[in-house]
């Protein structure tokens, strides 16, 4: 570790911080980083994963989680007799004396170091910590979405509401940041998520698969892919999209998939361990969300020298997909458009392999040492 950064005492706070899931790597890929440069750190989840998934076999960090139980599924009363009775009651109780134990537990943490920093990875998490005192702790607040994604819902209320008593708080980009300032957010800034592995060797790009990254989900409009990719690909040899994920879209996909008459061009592949080898093996990848924040499956994917065709749906994405240079950026929601710019691709090898290594170099700030630069001048910067 640098000589000029002190360690500090860190805290990483979340709601479930062990589900296979991107702010969730992106956590654990932090803890990591930071402990190997020094600092104290301790990655805190509030609520057990009902599915947990190991991000490091040998952690460097400590890490706890406060409750003994997953949340159990919402409970809502028919009437004012199924409010009131015992067995709700009793429920009730028993939930406050379990948020009381684990609101100690935490209280008991904090307590036990002099200074540091408290990093707060969603406004739910911010939510959850009301009431706690630590004013020995600088405070420094996280969203991994989009503004839009933000307004859409609870989280913009929230955000507004707890995140400006912090000592910062952090956006995926800088269109983002500014239209929270303009929401009278005033310590709205910018830290980008950082590569949760060391980019290897580029793909060769000649594969002939296009890859799509996430749960199968509705947000991501699998079904846009489907109809964009049965377009594209008429007409072409041996090119192939595979679907990497689980969800409960996959039938409905599968069907669909049958009925474009490209089944047998799709493959389903699940979650994947090791996706770096993964993007190694694509040749284009796709991004068909109605809403998405700054996907790390763009910036992963860039990391390998794989170039992107997506739906400029938020800032996040225009910032990691430079148009007509590192991929192409289309229309949210233009499915000709999106079809027109993946045949593209796939006819053009030259191209290909040139938006590739533009990619490449385009997210090279996101390598994990960089980020953690960041990270540790904000640190002295809060300090302050």
């Amino acid at each position: 570790m640098s000589a000029r950064h002190a360690p500090r005492d860190v805290f990483l706070v979340g709601i479930d911080v062990d589900s296979l899931g991107g702010s969730q790597r992106v956590l654990h890929t932090l803890a990591q980083g930071l402990a190997g440069r020094g600092h104290r750190v301790e990655l805190v989840g509030i609520r057990p994963s009902p599915r947990p998934h190991t991000y490091h076999a040998a952690p460097a960090y400590r890490h706890t989680t406060l409750y003994r139980a997953p949340a159990p599924p919402p409970w809502q009363a028919d009437s004012l007799a199924e409010r009131l009775s015992p067995a709700r009651l009793l429920r009730a109780r028993a939930e406050r004396a379990e948020r009381a134990r684990a609101l100690r537990r935490l209280a008991r943490r904090f307590a036990a170091v002099r200074g540091g920093c408290v990093v707060i990875g969603s406004p739910w998490a911010a939510v959850w910590l009301e009431g706690l005192p630590w004013p020995h702790l600088k405070g420094i607040g996280q969203y991994h979405e989009s503004f839009e994604q933000a307004r859409a819902g609870e989280n913009l209320r929230l955000i507004l509401q707890h995140y400006p008593a912090l000592e910062k708080a952090l956006f995926l980009s800088e269109t983002d940041a500014a239209a929270f300032r303009r929401q009278r957010l005033p310590n709205a800034g910018v830290m980008p998520n950082p590569l949760p592995f060391e980019p290897g060797a580029p793909a060769p790009l000649d594969t002939r698969r296009v890859g799509a990254v996430g749960r199968l989900e509705p947000v991501k409009r699998l079904d846009r892919l489907l109809d964009a990719f049965a377009a594209a690909a008429r007409g072409t040899a041996g090119w192939e999209l595979h679907l990497f994920g689980d969800g409960p879209q996959e039938g409905e996909l599968r069907a669909r998939a049958e009925r474009l008459g490209i089944a047998g061009r799709v493959r389903f592949r699940g979650g994947v361990a090791d996706m770096a080898a993964a993007y190694r093996e694509l040749s284009l990848l796709a991004l068909t969300s109605e809403r998405e924040g700054r996907p790390m499956a763009v910036a992963e994917a860039a990391a390998a020298g794989v170039p992107c065709v997506a739906f400029a749906v938020s800032g996040g994405v225009r910032d990691l997909v430079s148009d007509g240079r590192t991929g192409t950026l289309v229309p949210p929601g233009d499915t000709d458009a999106f079809a027109a710019a993946l045949r593209e691709l796939m006819t053009d090898s030259a191209l290909r392999a040139r938006c590739g290594r533009a990619a490449r170099e385009h997210v090279a700030p996101l390598r994990l040492p960089a980020v953690l630069d960041r990270w540790e001048k904000l640190f002295e910067e809060v300090d302050r």
